[in-house]
């Protein structure tokens, strides 16, 4: 069997790297240069061995005005070779460090190289509509078309805006989920889940919310809006009762957060007597801090598929879910040629 390698190239994204790592307890990964390392937190995490863990500045990187560069200073040569890396940031960067990190890995004769994408960027354009964008790219697609050319043999993302994404690539890609995670949060945090109902802002999302209520045995509802544009909410309908009952709002991402932010006033205008919102990936950009601010959430709950430190200590509201331990089962099964079905429904222990 090749020996296990995990890469993270992304410069914001050490501590879930580092958490995949150690769970996986791999012989060797490999990440940016950065001033302090975070080893200590991963071995108190795990009883991986100090001598797994390599020297952490022999993956280095250099951007200038009209170049990115990537050196790898070890060997990959027969490896298994796992890439870490999120849309998030500064997105175009992190999509070419990555494109640029399989490509090296790739001739450099590892004999698999899987992108491990947390947080799959451009997800939200996978399609034309018809109203508005008939001229507009699925730019999805595009990314899908890049990471297999670059050379990518596998990909491993979590919570696709839209599963059929999976279906713009010719290579095997694993979609997991946060639900499990979310489950989990949902019993030990919100002591009325018993009385709660699941929301989804949208009707995009009843699929999701659905899903999750019937395995807590709960009733759920949605929310109906109209978009005047982009990012920009016209009015809400719910679908649904919440009256007197925890209303749980639940959705794959969130932007700005106007829709969530207006669903909240929605739920608690009907009876609601608390409001959680629980998103997979957050993204909080322009705005966003500041509605969730001033909005009547309990907690908005995000998962760490992107980095949340400095959004936590603007927003006391904001909580995190860590996955890292769903992504390091995924490469460990995945090496070994075991299924990932199981992470489905289960969080690994």
């Amino acid at each position: 069997m090749e020996p296990l390698g995990v890469v993270g190239c992304c410069l914001s994204f050490y501590l879930l790297l580092e958490s995949v790592a150690a769970i996986c307890r791999v012989g060797k990964y490999l990440q940016c240069n950065k001033k302090e390392t975070v080893e200590e937190c991963c071995l108190q995490k795990t009883s991986v061995p100090s001598k797994s863990v390599a020297d952490l500045s022999k993956l280095k990187y250099w951007k200038y005005l009209v170049v990115n560069l990537v050196e790898i200073g070890e060997s990959v040569r027969g490896e298994d070779v796992y890439i870490v890396q999120s849309g998030c940031g500064e997105i175009n960067d992190n999509l070419m460090e990555l494109l640029i990190m399989i490509n090296a890995c790739k001739i450099a004769s590892a004999s698999r190289v899987t992108a491990v994408i947390p947080c799959f960027p451009y997800a939200r354009q996978d399609k034309k509509d018809k109203v508005r964008d008939s001229r507009a790219p699925i730019s999805a697609k595009l990314v899908a078309n890049m990471l297999s050319v670059a050379g990518a043999d596998h990909i491993i993302t979590m919570d696709l805006h839209a599963s059929q994404i999976q279906g713009f690539f010719d290579i095997p890609v694993d979609n997991l989920y946060a639900e499990p995670a979310v489950l989990k949060w949902i019993k030990e945090n919100i002591a009325e889940w018993k009385n709660c109902t699941i929301v989804s802002p949208d009707a995009g999302g009843a699929k999701r919310v659905t899903s999750i209520a019937d395995r807590l045995n709960v009733d759920f509802a949605l929310i109906h809006k109209e978009r005047k544009k982009a990012n920009e909410v016209d009015r809400m309908v719910l679908v649904g009762d919440v009256k007197d009952r925890v209303a749980i709002l639940v959705d794959d991402m969130a932007d700005t957060c106007g829709t969530i932010c207006h669903a909240a006033d929605k739920l608690v205008s009907a009876g609601a007597t608390k409001v959680y919102a629980i998103l997979t990936h957050g993204i909080f950009s322009g705005p966003a801090i500041s509605r969730i601010n001033n909005a009547c959430f309990e907690a908005v709950v995000v998962t760490n598929t992107i980095p949340q430190e400095d959004k936590m200590k603007q927003c006391p509201k904001i909580q995190v879910i860590d996955i890292s331990m769903i992504l390091a089962e995924a490469i460990r099964r995945t090496h070994n040629g075991e299924s990932v079905s199981y992470l489905f429904s289960h969080v690994p222990l």
